[in-house]
């Protein structure tokens, strides 16, 4: 597992000037022990980062509440998804639980769409249908997430997202309730880097910049 870096002042800098190119986008996927483990990556980011995109599984009717809660302890304003809006640095966005989130391009950036389509892997929202929706429009521009979860919900489509460009990170079995989503995206070969809970916001942050420095040389 690489060691964490801490973010250097470059990523500090585009944070705060509002710098980051208008491609680049952070997708996290999780299911089991997820809502606590979004809680403590999101607590850690700073305001200012590219837009956030989070699939977590989760039932019709609870995930408003989930996210204003995580928008309780968040640098970074969270939201519920809605179908067609703007994804805004500084905000991350949740999928509801009664529909897929998936990401198209729009005017400076991207938009988020919705979908009741039928479930994916016996779910949805299904992190499936994020990743290959940022895998398509974002390709190297991406950096993407697993976290705690039981299944395989994602796993393939972060395959995807490597094969694309993008770069991929793992939670670790040792911090995760359920490691079944990392296990699986580990044994695809689609992980760049496996990271313990705590470490995984300041992971984002170098990748992102790295990220940065690939798409404005």
């Amino acid at each position: 597992m690489t060691e964490p870096l801490a973010p250097t002042c470059a990523t500090l800098a585009a944070v705060h000037a509002g710098r980051y190119d208008r491609r680049l986008i952070i997708a996290i996927g999780a299911s089991t022990g997820g809502t606590e483990a979004i809680r403590e990556v999101l607590m850690h980011l700073p305001a200012g980062l590219p837009p956030i995109v989070i699939t977590q599984h989760m039932p019709p009717g609870f995930t408003r509440s989930f996210a204003d809660r995580l928008n309780k302890y968040s640098a970074v304003h969270v939201k519920e998804a809605e179908h067609e809006e703007r994804l805004l640095a500084g905000w991350a966005y949740v999928a509801p639980g009664h529909a897929h989130l998936a990401v198209r391009h729009a005017l400076f950036g991207y938009s988020a769409v919705l979908s009741e389509d039928e479930p994916v892997n016996r779910h949805r929202p299904s992190v499936e249908v994020l990743f290959l929706s940022v895998a398509k429009m974002a390709g190297q521009a991406a950096v993407s997430v697993m976290l705690t979860g039981m299944g395989k919900d994602g796993a393939r489509a972060m395959l995807t997202l490597r094969d694309a460009g993008g770069y991929n990170l793992a939670q670790d079995q040792a911090t995760s309730v359920v490691f079944g989503m990392p296990r699986e995206a580990i044994a695809l070969g689609a992980v760049h880097e496996v990271v313990a809970l705590p470490q995984i916001a300041q992971r984002i942050l170098v990748a992102v910049e790295a990220r940065q420095r690939a798409l404005v040389p």
